[in-house]
């Protein structure tokens, strides 16, 4: 809930692999860094150990050959939920939980299996005893409730999958289409006028357009079922980082073209860099005289 409180010994060290854990020493995070094909990724060296309140102890991860990518967030969104901080070991913990098995658990060790939707649930709850703060550990449950609902579960039957589907890729799919159109009538191209917008000044068309992209994705978030407030919280995120989203593309874009550059023309960028300064101070010194 919102006014959990942190219980930071439900963390303790999970012990090496040959050995138990302590539940009166402090969980110990020891990474050792992989890289595939380019690909980060971290092994544990140590268990991480965790009392959930509803299953017990849990250990992550059984073996040695489990790798985590640590908190598992595109990188456009980094800014919002970073790799590590005080969510890291819930993340960990999540990881173990979630990890591709071959049947028997081998991701973690638990005294019964644990669905990925109760996974999900352990996640925030293990969040709220690093401390997380409430906004972000529900940004991230909902996150994470919602690749569950396009993966699935263990513990749903077919026809409740799809229906979750449905309404997830239903939402998505509206936002998505009403922020462009947003845009459109905003800038006022392609004739588009929202109800909620319409011809007004840019300022009040503005305000409509963020009352619309609050309002619309919660509504379309009650369809969830279970997971109603997964989708009223993700839908009204994405609707509104929407355009934000679009500029850290573009600066991406940006920065990606200009490291290609670099790399295959050193000599012409650092010209062009060069000149494109020197027309910047003469510019700067026209318009100040």
């Amino acid at each position: 809930m919102l006014d959990s409180r942190a219980e930071v010994r439900r963390f303790y060290d999970g012990g090496s692999y040959e050995g138990s854990p302590d539940p009166s020493a402090d969980p110990q995070i020891v990474l050792e860094r992989h890289s595939e094909d380019g690909i980060e990724s971290f092994a544990m060296r140590r268990r991480l150990a965790y009392r959930d309140r509803e299953v017990g102890q849990i250990l992550v991860p059984a073996g040695p050959d489990f790798r985590t990518d640590l908190t598992s967030v595109p990188w456009l969104f980094t800014w919002l939920v970073p790799k590590t901080g005080a969510h890291l070991p819930a993340a960990l913990l999540h990881d173990g939980l979630v990890a591709d098995r071959d049947g028997s658990g081998s991701s973690y060790v638990a005294d019964r299996e644990i669905p990925r939707d109760e996974a999900d649930r352990i996640l925030r709850d293990a969040m709220a005893d690093t401390g997380t703060g409430p906004i972000r550990r529900w940004l991230v449950w909902s996150a994470v409730a919602t690749a569950t609902i396009f993966v699935g579960s263990a513990d749903w039957s077919r026809a409740r999958w799809t229906a979750y589907r449905a309404a997830a890729a239903i939402t998505i799919g509206v936002v998505l289409v009403l922020g462009t159109l947003a845009t459109l009538d905003l800038l006022d191209v392609g004739g588009v006028v929202l109800p909620w917008m319409g011809h007004r000044v840019w300022w009040q068309e503005v305000i409509g357009g963020f009352a619309g992209a609050v309002a619309i994705p919660f509504v379309l978030g009650l369809t969830w079922g279970r997971f109603r407030v997964a989708g009223t919280v993700l839908g009204v995120l994405l609707a509104i980082l929407l355009h934000v989203t679009l500029v850290l593309l573009a600066l991406t874009g940006l920065y990606q073209g200009l490291e290609w550059l670099t790399r295959r023309f050193p000599r012409a960028l650092m010209a062009a860099a060069g000149a494109a300064v020197a027309v910047s101070v003469l510019l700067v010194v026209v318009l100040v005289l």
